[in-house]
């Protein structure tokens, strides 16, 4: 396992969303104007370095970031300004941000059928997390405790509730997952009568371990509700062919830069943290 993918196409919707609440120096508020959550600025290096560092210690060599057809100043800071020392970037396009389904069929040809991660660009997730997952043999994702996930991060409730919930069973591995569930915060998919039923609810935070299988499934997911192609529902459907997932227990902190606000939380968690990718 020495590849992974980041998803770094979105069009930061959130994070372009005034909030005078929000301290931001100068740099971070031109990155946040721009919708460059990867690049916003902590403590002066990209957010992106510090979860390229985090990869790298996991044993990631390689790295494709998959971004818009408008991505200078990624490949200007990556390629030539401060290229990588323990990890190599490449880039990927994809022509529109239509889901990160579809992102990640832009992939496959890079993937050359290794297995690979994939991960958000504006999650920063536990080394250990990344190790367990790359120390698989076969597809698999970590899995967060809700409650334990609340306590050590920076992501308010009312966010975790619109995350993906994952029902898994006695040898670990997945059955269902319920992406987007609508809650009265806002619009998704109705959450099924039976999700959530465990014990402990688990959240699934779009960070996996893939192989070849998964490109079919991502062609073939339809549209969510949401007029998007979701990776979570391309994953169900390869369960439903079959494919089997490895529930990971993991435990958090997960950083969240999503929105203006996390920028302060997130620099103060990463304070005297120095990225080496």
């Amino acid at each position: 396992m020495t590849r992974a993918v980041i998803l770094a196409r979105g069009l930061g919707t959130r994070m372009r969303e005034d909030d005078p609440s929000a301290a931001l120096s100068q740099a971070q508020r031109d990155a946040a104007a721009a919708g460059h959550k990867a690049m916003m600025p902590i403590h002066g290096r990209p957010f992106l370095d510090y979860l390229l560092h985090a990869l790298a210690d996991a044993g990631i060599v390689r790295v494709s970031l998959v971004v818009a057809p408008d991505h200078e100043l990624l490949r200007r800071h990556y390629a030539v300004d401060n290229p990588p020392g323990r990890i190599r970037v490449d880039f990927v396009v994809q022509p529109e941000a239509i889901g990160t389904a579809n992102a990640m069929t832009t992939v496959e040809r890079w993937t050359d059928g290794d297995p690979f991660l994939a991960m958000n660009a504006d999650n920063l997730y536990p080394a250990q997390a990344l190790r367990d997952l790359a120390a698989l043999d076969e597809p698999g994702l970590p899995v967060f405790e809700r409650d334990e996930l609340l306590r050590s991060s920076n992501i308010p409730p009312e966010r975790v509730r619109s995350f993906a919930i994952v029902e898994v069973d006695g040898a670990g591995y997945l059955t269902k997952i319920v992406e987007k569930p609508r809650t009265p915060d806002g619009p998704g998919e109705s959450r099924p009568a039976d999700a959530g039923r465990q014990d402990v609810q688990l959240i699934s935070m779009n960070c996996w371990r893939f192989d070849s299988r998964i490109f079919g499934a991502c062609r073939d997911v339809p549209r969510s509700v949401r007029g998007e192609f979701e990776l979570p529902e391309a994953v169900g459907l390869a369960v439903t062919r079959g494919v089997r997932f490895k529930a990971v227990p993991a435990k958090g902190p997960v950083l969240d830069l999503s929105r203006r606000a996390d920028a302060a939380d997130v620099e103060r968690r990463l304070a005297g943290v120095v990225p080496r990718p």
